[in-house]
């Protein structure tokens, strides 16, 4: 699917609604949209707990992904609720890595106009010979 990375940045923009949770935390507050090598789109959205057991937008849009059987990511975008572009954290790039291998080649956006590789991002993958 080619999806533009405005029209991607849009998608996850447009499930992003903040609500304020127990302790003052936040959930739903990052939106994530990704785009899957067969052209599907799954979304998901961050959720915030004070015992740092939830997890980011990402997290979400995989585990959609992973549910319908899909593991390979083409592009994957995660923004706040201001539309703002957020690159994955050290803990999601890990996780798209270990989803599939071959998602090292996935298009990550770190700003509105600005796409790196995932393998990029993490140079130095834990399970392989340096």
């Amino acid at each position: 699917m080619n999806i533009s990375n405005q029209e991607l940045i849009e998608k996850a923009k447009s499930i992003i609604k903040p609500q304020k949770m127990k302790y003052g935390f936040t959930t739903a507050d990052c939106g994530c949209a990704l785009v899957t090598d067969r052209g599907n789109i799954y979304l998901g959205v961050s959720i915030g707990t004070p015992s740092q057991v939830g997890f980011c937008a990402e997290h979400g849009a995989i585990a959609a992904m992973v549910t319908n059987q899909e593991f390979k990511i083409e592009k994957i975008v995660a923004v706040d609720e201001n539309g703002i572009v957020l690159p994955p954290c050290g803990r999601c790039r890990e996780f798209m890595y270990q989803i599939n291998e071959e998602n090292l080649d996935t298009d990550v956006l770190i700003k509105k106009d600005k796409t790196v590789k995932l393998k990029d991002m993490l140079p130095y993958v834990w399970d392989r010979d340096l």
